[in-house]
């Protein structure tokens, strides 16, 4: 055992002369041969072993019984203990979730590597957990052996490679009594299934670990790839390979706010992806919806519509995004920002309405045909501001004013954008940083 702890220190480069390893301590077979291990090893490999123990008070004497263990076998050994205790409440995801949660942010605060004892056993019932529940390669990898400061140096030993290495050393150890149950699908397969698999190959543990390792190679190499190819580009999308486009799928599910998308998940996303439909959509855990949206995948997130304002005429008025200036007019003005109308009834400052529409020189659309020529998403559609009075569309952001309400007397109309605009194309578009400003006809 102590050779395939080196072993598998020396192949993930886990620790450096000089470093510390504290080890996660429960006071069961695995964790307390790891530490009595690393403790023969110290001097060799010019480390300092200290442990660490957490008592989340679920157990009542049985747990006080555990913590106790561990402290007198540190103190008989002269190996540094830090030491916790916390009941622990069950959260939203479960109470062995939330007692996980809380032993590692325990860890966390230890000084040095943080040492777990997963063993090869572990690594073969956790990709058979991944393989019942359903997975991608990336759950095929099992338990990753450095995963930041978090280092397993026992996941090249097995189960009954520990048990014969503290009858060797007589080391004690104590046994959790949840581990006897079978309240939990581990415990399950670790009492029932290992036990059926080992018969056709005992070798299993050590098979299944390595085949972990195989798929943990690969699986880095296709995240690096998928990485290179992110994308959010539909075109882009159908064109790479099935295998990467998956992982870059998963990736911006990711980035949505999905957390760790289930097969199901990314095969959905991939057909919103080949759907003919290009304003489809797609609900995803935790309230995520994307949608395709001209030629791209984004989540789709609507603003608010624009509240109404009324305009004073004559005078100026401020929104968060625009000023009106309304005065009496000396000339017939025509400009995108600037126009001469004659108002019917009270102007207002207000979004799109079903039925809306604008009279330009290309002829006469509504705004839903127009936002769909221009290729405004549908989530921006609402916040774009609309100058209309009794009579209709006076004139749209961005768009001009409504070529039927022009005159050649009576308000003077100018709009601006209170944040500095940006100089536009070389069609004379503007575009302000507040404002989707698509340009005339």
């Amino acid at each position: 055992m102590l050779n395939n702890i080196c072993k598998t220190l020396r192949e993930y480069h886990m620790v450096s002369p000089g470093e510390t390893v504290v080890c996660c301590v429960s006071g069961g077979a695995d964790s307390m041969a790891m530490l009595f291990a690393l403790y023969l090893l110290a001097k060799k490999l010019d480390i300092q072993v200290s442990a660490a123990h957490f008592n989340h008070g679920l157990r009542g004497e049985e747990s006080d019984r555990d913590a106790a263990f561990v402290r007198d076998f540190c103190r008989g050994y002269s190996i540094p203990l830090y030491e916790k205790k916390q009941q622990v409440t069950p959260g939203k995801k479960g109470l062995e979730a939330a007692c996980r949660e809380a032993r590692y942010a325990f860890f966390h605060t230890l000084p040095g590597k943080i040492a777990t004892a997963h063993t090869a056993d572990d690594n073969a019932e956790t990709l058979l957990l991944h393989l019942i529940r359903g997975t991608g390669l990336k759950g095929l990898g099992g338990i990753t052996p450095v995963n930041g400061g978090i280092i397993r140096p026992m996941l090249m030993t097995t189960r009954e490679q520990v048990l014969a290495f503290l009858q060797e050393y007589h080391i004690p150890y104590v046994e959790d009594s949840t581990n006897r149950t079978d309240d939990f699908l581990r415990n399950r397969l670790r009492h029932h299934v290992m036990p059926l698999l080992r018969q056709e190959n005992p070798r299993l543990p050590e098979n299944l670990s390595a085949a972990a390792q195989r798929l943990r190679r690969d699986e880095a190499v296709l995240d690096k790839i998928s990485r290179e190819e992110a994308t959010c580009e539909v075109e882009r999308l159908r064109k790479l390979e099935p295998a990467i486009r998956c992982r870059v799928l998963g990736r911006l599910l990711e980035g949505w706010g999905v957390r760790e998308p289930a097969a199901e998940h990314i095969a959905a996303l991939e057909a919103l992806v080949f759907s003919p439909n290009p304003s489809a959509r797609v609900s995803f855990p935790n309230g995520v919806t994307v949608r395709r949206c001209y030629g791209a995948l984004q989540k789709a997130e609507d603003s608010p519509p624009l509240a109404p304002c009324a305009v004073t005429c004559p005078g100026r008025t401020e929104t968060d995004e625009i000023t009106i200036t309304c005065c009496p007019a000396q000339e017939a003005w025509k400009e995108m920002h600037r126009f001469t109308v004659q108002p019917q009834g009270q102007l207002i400052l207000r979004c799109r309405q079903p039925g809306d529409e604008i009279t330009l020189p290309g002829g006469t659309k509504t705004l839903k045909k127009l936002w769909i020529d221009k290729k405004i998403p549908a989530s921006l559609r609402n916040r774009i501001p609309v100058l209309a009075d009794d009579a209709g569309v006076v004139a749209v952001w961005g768009i001009g004013p409504n070529r039927k309400r022009l005159a050649d007397a009576g308000v003077e109309i100018r709009w601006e954008a209170k944040h500095k605009e940006t100089e536009g194309d070389s069609n004379g578009e503007q575009h302000s940083g507040s404002a989707h400003q698509p340009g005339p006809d």
